[in-house]
């Protein structure tokens, strides 16, 4: 355990390295338009400069974090931050798509590296009483790199061009290595040095790329297309091959005994649901407030900072509670109150006035906060510390299959019921048909809320199965 000054450092150089890790899944996504014509590109092929970085942290977060296990955490951590640096640095000197892509590609598996070891480093490094804090801080950096990528891109791009949006990562990125080469001390890691699972990870990868593949591509020709029926089928026959295969595999590349534990279980499964309820938030609220309220896009940004400065100012409080109180109360305590703001969000519209949307947005911030905190310390404290690495990266995977499948899902839904109403096909919202928006979103939102729902029962269930547990051994003792 580490001396209190250097764990603090400790928990700046991975926060800092964590915000930016999630800040370029949504900077990208302001400068598109200004991408498309500097690189005479149409907006199909624009969206993989986004879905690639996504792609490949999914695909990748399970094997570094085995790596991370095996080889020593802060090592693959570090090693992260220089791939993810030398990305950016190639993204900004990119002369065509292709080399773009590519580099893209490099900073996604930078991001895999740290993303899926940064939990684990802070786990190691900051006592048991002190660790709901830290976890708090590093999901603060996750909310806030998640939303605050448009503003941060759009204020580039109104002085700089686009290029800057990955500039900047570079010479923060190598402050961060400076700080992290002096507060990061590498372990040795395994000594037996076990065979890594090559077929595992191939297997994984498949029907994770495959199923996101089937998602981006349906959203754009329509999910019932053969060809995307086929590329789903694949995808699920492959993730159905790997775990067959890693039941047996006696050196595997996920434990599949992590889920024996219901704790960690239950943690991930909840993290998924809510993360999949906020990102229908994530996508709606901007058509909501710039083209059904009609407010200008700055102050729309504004409006949605709402949601990340409650989470920073709330998540480091929440963990502390949960340090001092335990876990359980706390993450029900935030679901519900995520369930009051979905279900607000249901019931808005044109003209709701814009400062009870900014209370819902601030309450679903809280109870983001609330929950987040000690979730993420239940899900770290419920494994030994030799599978700190794939806890970690089962837990981003989570969060980052719960943005992709939130984004198809709501815009699915939307369109879906824009189209039954307007009785003509939709595939966007500029304004029009507003009155077939506000029921769209409230149908989405509903969807949410039994999503939220959901998660509250299983947490419920948990709590109930774990004290029973508690007063069986009382009895017996």
């Amino acid at each position: 355990m580490k001396t209190q000054a250097i764990r603090w450092w400790v928990l700046a150089c991975i926060g800092i390295m964590t915000f930016m890790d999630d800040l370029d899944a949504s900077i990208v996504n302001v400068a598109l338009p200004v991408i498309n014509r500097a690189l005479a590109i149409n907006m199909g092929v624009a969206e993989l400069i986004v879905s690639v970085y996504l792609i490949t942290i999914c695909v990748f977060l399970l094997p570094f974090g085995r790596l991370g296990d095996t080889f020593g955490k802060v090592r693959v951590f570090k090693w992260g931050m220089w791939l993810f640096v030398l990305g950016s640095l190639g993204c900004g000197l990119s002369p065509n798509i292709i080399s773009l892509l590519l580099c893209r590609l490099i900073q996604g598996l930078g991001a895999a590296m740290t993303m899926s070891t940064n939990n684990g480093i802070i786990t190691e490094s900051f006592p048991i009483n002190e660790r709901g804090r830290a976890l708090g801080w590093i999901g603060s950096f996750v909310a806030l790199g998640m939303i605050a990528g448009p503003g941060i891109g759009g204020l580039l791009l109104s002085f700089l061009p686009w290029e800057s949006i990955f500039w900047i990562n570079v010479p923060i990125g190598l402050l961060l290595m400076g700080l992290g080469h002096t507060v990061l001390t590498t372990e040795t890691g395994s000594d037996d040095r076990p065979v890594f699972d090559w077929l595992g990870s191939g297997l994984i990868g498949i029907g994770i790329s495959g199923f996101f593949g089937y998602l981006y591509a349906g959203q754009q020709l329509g999910y019932g297309q053969p060809l995307l029926v086929g590329l789903l089928a694949v995808a699920i026959i492959a993730t159905m091959v790997f775990i067959l295969y890693e039941i047996k595999c006696q050196q595997p590349l996920l434990d599949l005994k992590i889920f024996r534990k219901t704790d960690f279980t239950v943690g991930v499964g909840t993290a998924l649901l809510v993360f999949v309820a906020n990102n229908f938030y994530m996508v709606l609220t901007p058509f909501y407030l710039e083209n059904a309220k009609v407010i200008g896009a700055s102050v729309a940004g504004l409006i949605m900072m709402i949601l990340p400065v409650v989470q920073v100012l709330m998540a480091p409080i929440a963990g502390r509670i949960a340090d001092n109180q335990g876990p359980f109360k706390l993450c029900l305590t935030g679901l519900l109150i995520i369930l009051s703001a979905q279900i607000g969000f249901v019931l808005i519209n044109q003209q709701t006035p814009l400062t009870l949307v900014g209370s819902l947005i601030g309450l679903l911030g809280l109870g983001n906060a609330l929950f987040q905190s000690p979730n993420n310390a239940l899900i770290m404290g419920a494994v030994e510390q030799t599978q700190l690495g794939v806890a970690g990266s089962v837990n981003a995977l989570s969060r980052n299959i719960g943005m992709v499948l939130g984004n198809a899902l709501a815009t699915s839904l939307l369109f879906v019921i824009m189209s039954a109403l307007t009785r003509s096909k939709v595939t966007n919202f500029d304004g029009h048909f507003k009155r077939a928006f506000i029921t769209g979103q409230s149908w989405v939102y509903l969807l949410g809320s039994l999503l939220v729902l959901l998660a509250i029962g299983l947490v419920s269930f948990n709590t109930w199965k774990n004290k029973k547990m508690e007063a069986l051994s009382d009895d017996a003792n």
